[in-house]
């Protein structure tokens, strides 16, 4: 039987990687995982905590294990936090591992997607979202660059459209 492949989505928070990655695991019949929600199950804690209790790099080094753990499956879907490619170790097992796809997205949309957001810890500052989003725009931006095989933008379509652009370009 042919090795499954996988299909791993980075992109800033807002990007719509955990509709669009359930969308495209619908369609190709592949099993989904949100890195975020798996590191909320292990803990049996939301992510805000994990960031209380052990800062943000105690919840990296998690995030780090979790999606080294997933990536390690075979025919996935995985949707993983904005973060994850701050991490050398995750920008290279997403790219041996699978095929990465960022989802760029513009800032104003990300302030749109996630302004009533409370479960975004960095977002939860009491500083601008905006200023903070353009922060880690300007500091990951080329990481998923780095990192993808393939860059869809997600201005103003569906996730569903987004979806299928993506399966369009895989090389399934």
């Amino acid at each position: 039987m042919a090795e499954k492949r996988n299909i791993f989505l980075v992109g800033p928070m807002g990007a719509g990687k955990s509709t669009i990655g359930r969308h495209i695991a619908d369609q190709l019949h592949l099993e989904f995982f949100d890195s975020d929600q798996e590191i909320e199950r292990r803990t049996g804690a939301d992510i805000a905590w994990v960031f209380d209790i052990e800062g943000e790099e105690g919840f990296r080094k998690r995030e780090e294990t979790v999606i080294s753990d997933l990536t390690e499956k075979q025919g996935i879907v995985l949707a993983t936090g904005g973060g994850s490619v701050i991490s050398k170790e995750v920008r290279n097992k997403l790219s041996a591992r699978g095929i990465v796809v960022y989802l760029e997205t513009p800032i104003e949309k990300q302030v749109a997607r996630t302004q009533r957001d409370k479960r975004r810890p960095l977002l939860q500052t009491g500083e601008d979202s905006r200023k903070i989003l353009e922060d880690l725009a300007e500091k990951r931006n080329h990481l998923y660059s780095e990192v993808a095989d393939i860059v869809v933008r997600t201005d103003e379509q569906s996730a569903k459209v987004v979806a299928n652009q993506i399966i369009d370009k895989l090389d399934f």
